[in-house]
Order: C-alpha cells, then sequence, then structure tokens
C-alpha cells in the first residue's frame, strides 16, 4: 500500500512538471546582420541571436527592439498565437480547460532583416511572410511604443521623423 502512495506521488509531481513546462513557449531570435541589442519589452535581454522564452498567455504581445550601430533601429512585436501547442490542449482536455491559455507558441524562429542608416534604397526583403506598412500603420505602431513607456519621448520624435520623411 505503501509503495503504490509513493509510485502515484511521483506519478502525479512527473505529470505536473510536464504540464508546467507546457506553459512555456520558446522562439529564436535572429538579426541580419546578427550582434544586435535586443530589448524584449522594454528590457535589455541581450544580444542576436537570442532565444527567448516565457509562459504568457494565447493572444499575448512580445514587443521588440533591435539596435546596431549603423543600422536603423527596428521595433516590432510577435503574439502567442502563431502555432498550436499540443501538450496544452490535450491538459485542456484531460484535466481542466484552464491549459487552453497556453494552447498556442511561437513560431520557431523569427528573423529580422536591419537597414543601414544611409541607405536610400530599401533592402529586398527575404521573409515571404513580410509585407510593407504603411506610414500610418508605422507610426501607430510607434505610438504605442511610446505609450508603453517602451521608447523615449526623443526616440518617438526621431523615429516619426524619419517615417514621415520616408519614400514609401
Amino acid at each position: 500500500m505503501h509503495n503504490n502512495f509513493k509510485i502515484k506521488t511521483l506519478v502525479a509531481l512527473i505529470t505536473a512538471i510536464v504540464f508546467l513546462i507546457s506553459c512555456t513557449s520558446t522562439t529564436m531570435i535572429e538579426s541580419i546582420p546578427s550582434g544586435a541589442k535586443i530589448y524584449i519589452d522594454g528590457k535589455l535581454a541581450g544580444t542576436t541571436p537570442y532565444t527567448h522564452t516565457d509562459d504568457k498567455i494565447i493572444g499575448s504581445s512580445t514587443l521588440v527592439k533591435l539596435e546596431k550601430e549603423g543600422y536603423e533601429t527596428y521595433y516590432t512585436q510577435f503574439n502567442r498565437i502563431e502555432e498550436p501547442d499540443a501538450g496544452p490542449i490535450v491538459c485542456g482536455l484531460l484535466f481542466t480547460p484552464v491549459w487552453w491559455l497556453w494552447a498556442m507558441k511561437y513560431k520557431p524562429v523569427h528573423t529580422y532583416q536591419l537597414q543601414p542608416i544611409n541607405e536610400n534604397q530599401a533592402a529586398p526583403i527575404n521573409n515571404k511572410n513580410q509585407i510593407q506598412k504603411s506610414k500610418a500603420d508605422k507610426l501607430r505602431e510607434l505610438k504605442q511604443l511610446l505609450d508603453e513607456k517602451i521608447i523615449t519621448q526623443d526616440e518617438y520624435e526621431k523615429e516619426k521623423k524619419k517615417i514621415l520623411d520616408s519614400d514609401n
């Protein structure tokens, strides 16, 4: 009887660990060229390539800022709605639907092309999933970064001027 309890406890502990691990999502963030400073949600996280892991729930956004000397600062975000995650889906079916809060995960890799500061001609887009954004979209994203205090007012004004002065 005592061994049966130990086995059940061990199985429950291992199951709990597996379920908790399935709440996390990981993505590799790369830049072209590599070696850019990366800020995640406003905090310096390291340099590219960078492995990012978090346990945010489905639909959450992660704000990214990339900086490299000689290149324009790059602002973007990715959301935890990119790919289904089997672990939480199964847990939601077997135990409680609360696991479905983590039913989606990030793509394995996010790659961003940095633009040289003095480049007049836009670089070709290598990622077929990237699309050109309008000035209004860029300004909205920039304003969101300011409102969330990820960038300063001075950074906002500088980037806003670049967007408004650009030809696209």
